[in-house]
């Protein structure tokens, strides 16, 4: 599966998903507008993944996990850029809107964070393997030693 049948999958999903609400607001009387209806539907759709993704960061968080909570918001960041700007090229005509270029971005970002990975962690092996040892050092004498294995 490539991004194309990806990004396919998920435009089919989301029309499905339009119709089925269209679809329960026309049955049960209520008549909302689409604008009504996007405020419901995204609001509902936000407040769901806040109370699914908090906890995931917490514990992140708590697990000194920063790099993959950064990761994400940049990730998040970095799609929204990529469509805003094909979006403004189009409505400005000063460029074509065009899915390559939003998947040729993205896939920058990837393998520029991949690399950036590699050094990093490059960097922090070495890091630790030189690290200074400040913890005391205990001397013990000849009969502490002896008796080690039977403490």
């Amino acid at each position: 599966m490539n991004i194309w049948d990806i990004i396919y999958t998920f435009s089919i999903w989301v029309a499905q998903m339009h119709d089925r609400v269209m679809r329960i607001n026309d049955a049960g009387g209520w008549y909302f507008d689409d604008k009504q209806l996007h405020f419901i539907v995204i609001g509902l759709s936000g407040m769901l993944l806040l109370f699914v993704l908090y906890p995931i960061f917490k514990w992140l968080a708590k697990h000194d996990h920063t790099m993959v909570i950064t990761w994400l918001y940049v990730f998040t960041v970095v799609l929204v850029l990529s469509f805003a700007i094909e979006l403004g090229q189009w409505w400005t005509g000063t460029g074509y809107m065009e899915s390559r270029d939003i998947a040729y971005g993205i896939a920058g970002f990837l393998v520029m964070f991949f690399i950036f990975a590699v050094v990093r962690a490059l960097f922090l092996a070495i890091r630790d393997m030189t690290k200074k040892d400040n913890r005391a050092t205990r001397v013990y004498s000849r009969d502490e030693f002896k008796n080690l294995d039977k403490m």
